[in-house]
């Protein structure tokens, strides 16, 4: 074969075959055609790409910013409400019912949570205006939208004393609610004592809980009417149950007066109740009526009951009558029981008469430790530098202990030539923790 029929023969091929028999460069050329072109549409694509991110940012933003404007607003409504309420509220303290009326109007056309609040205080702006019927308008809606209100009692309370003021017959109790009842009886009270208190007289006579009596009691004693203070007084001489009793007992004593003071001085002596009897002393308490407790802290024969009365009178401070008790008292358990109560009372002084010149030591024993838990280091100090009876001088410490008093502590462990007495005083200060006690106890250790 020729060289010319092997060319041709290979021309043929490749052109069977599909391959152009193209220079390299020229085939790389057509390709890099190619990739551009394709190339171009990506480029050309993605401006679009961009743009929608863009839009549903923008989109993301104008949410934002409807949604902040939305707080805002709901803020700024909140905000006028909140003005309203004060407004109205302090239109109301100054008696500016006219005011008052409008702001809780306007407050309650908003229908925010406090709309339950602002129809009660509109319903009482109008009331005191003398617009009854409105009054009771508004405190029927409140009743009607708002049947769970916490301002529900207080809106038929209001409403009762809106109709009674009104010329209207009102039954507080058919309303069935006990705590309603205590309210729109109080408001009566207030108002007509002569009309409640027959109303509270009929209602303790029948059946029914102590504790729902007691609070009617409690009535009667704020009034300060003549009338309820003889229903107590009937109901403490033992009318009632001794529980009722009790209670009674307690209320006679916010009167105050000879009185007052007379009626329990007669149910202590006409009772043989121990408790009823102890009420009474309480009562004296809180009367002040140190007259009374001394007389029972004398003549009362019950010890237990007479240590009751001593206390009480320290706590009332009456002082006098317990030097007096003190002067003319044989039991020593019962002149400790009075110098406790010169203690309870603040009294030093006779508690360092006690300390300084009481022959029974178990009396001076007590004395001094009362001084220490009223702070009076001072008269420690002269009781223990002229003490010569060692449980005396030992009780002085106790008192310093039990004050905190680490400093005297430390003076007397440093100055004691009493081994014993010492001993003690160093004892005490290892257990107070002190940081004056502390560098004592470590000079003793260097030495």
């Amino acid at each position: 074969m020729t060289i010319a029929q092997s060319l041709r023969n290979a021309l043929i091929t490749g052109i069977s075959s599909g391959l152009l028999l193209f220079p390299l460069s020229l085939r790389a050329r057509t390709l890099n055609l190619q990739t551009p072109a394709a190339g171009q549409q990506f480029v050309e694509s993605q401006p679009d790409d961009e743009t929608q991110q863009e839009k549903e940012q923008e989109k993301r933003d104008r949410e934002r910013e409807r949604e902040e404007e939305k707080r805002e607003r709901e803020q700024d409504r909140l905000d006028r409400q909140q003005e309203l309420y004060d407004d109205g509220r302090e239109a109301l303290d100054e008696d500016h019912y006219e005011k008052a009326a409008q702001k809780f109007a306007e407050l309650a056309q908003m229908n925010g949570p406090q709309t339950d609040a602002a129809l009660y205080w509109k319903a009482y702006a109008e009331n005191r205006l003398g617009k009854k019927a409105a009054a009771l308008a508004t405190i029927g809606e409140l009743k009607t939208k708002y049947g769970q209100s916490r301002w529900k009692k207080d809106a038929e309370a209001l409403e009762i004393e809106v109709k009674q003021s009104s010329g209207q017959q009102i039954k507080p109790e058919d309303h069935g609610d006990d705590e309603l009842y205590d309210l729109a009886l109080q408001g009566v009270m207030n108002g007509s004592p002569d009309r409640a208190i027959p109303m509270i007289e009929a209602r303790l006579n029948k059946p029914g809980p102590d504790k729902k009596k007691a609070k009617l009691l409690f009535i009667l004693a704020q009034s300060g009417q003549p009338k309820a203070m003889d229903i107590l007084a009937n109901i403490a001489r033992g009318q009632s149950n001794p529980e009722l009793q009790r209670k009674a007992i307690e209320y006679l004593s916010m009167f105050g007066g000879d009185k007052s003071h007379k009626l329990l001085a007669d149910v202590y002596a006409s009772s043989t109740d121990e408790s009823v009897r102890r009420a009474v002393i309480h009562s004296y308490l809180l009367n002040g009526d140190r007259a009374s407790l001394l007389a029972a802290a004398k003549n009362e024969k019950n010890e237990s009951l007479r240590r009751e009365a001593i206390r009480t009178l320290g706590l009332t401070g009456g002082t006098g009558e317990l030097d007096q008790l003190y002067k003319s008292e044989t039991s020593t358990d019962l002149k400790r029981e009075i110098l406790q109560a010169f203690f309870l009372a603040g009294d030093s002084t006779r508690m360092e008469q006690a300390a300084m010149s009481e022959k029974d030591p178990e009396l001076r024993r007590s004395a001094i430790r009362n001084l220490g838990l009223m702070g009076h280091s001072d008269l420690l100090q002269s009781i223990y530098a002229k003490e010569t009876d060692y449980s005396l001088k030992k009780e002085v410490l106790n008192a310093y202990f039990i004050s905190g008093n680490a400093k005297a502590l430390v003076a007397i462990a440093k100055s004691e030539r009493d081994p014993s007495l010492k001993k003690e005083a160093v004892q005490k200060l290892s257990l107070m923790g002190s940081k004056e006690g502390n560098d004592y106890l470590m000079e003793i250790l260097e030495k």
